[in-house]
């Protein structure tokens, strides 16, 4: 399966939740929701992801934790704010870079409409 194709189904499932919770809730309820979305569609992968960062050679535990990656080819950053900001984006960017991924979902469920609130980050661009 593609990082296209992923990306389709990830937004597929995040709808699916968001059209059956709605907007209001933590980023952790949604987060577990498109899991059980995305594991019903068979596909695979990691929560809470640790990223590390490589440093002067020497890799360094930061912190950072991708919500999800799908299929070793898709990062999805969830969200539950009023509006996505450029930190955001830098966020899901630094994580690409960090794990050669190419492709990131960033979706924030706090709009009334989840297609508002979808945002694709492409590392190499």
């Amino acid at each position: 399966m593609s990082a296209e194709e992923i990306s389709h189904t990830v937004i597929g499932a995040a709808i699916d939740v968001h059209r059956q919770l709605g907007p209001g809730l933590l980023e952790s309820a949604y987060q577990v929701c498109v899991a059980h979305e995305l594991r019903k569609r068979g596909l695979r992968f990691v929560s809470e992801q640790p990223i590390p960062v490589v440093y002067d050679g020497v890799k360094l535990d930061c912190g950072f934790r991708a919500d999800l990656i799908v299929e070793r080819q898709v990062i999805v950053e969830l969200k539950a704010k009023s509006a996505i900001h450029p930190v955001d984006v830098a966020q899901v960017l630094s994580y690409l870079r960090l794990t050669r991924i190419r492709l990131g979902l960033l979706i924030n469920f706090h709009e009334s409409r989840l297609v508002d609130g979808i945002r694709r980050v492409v590392n190499g661009y």
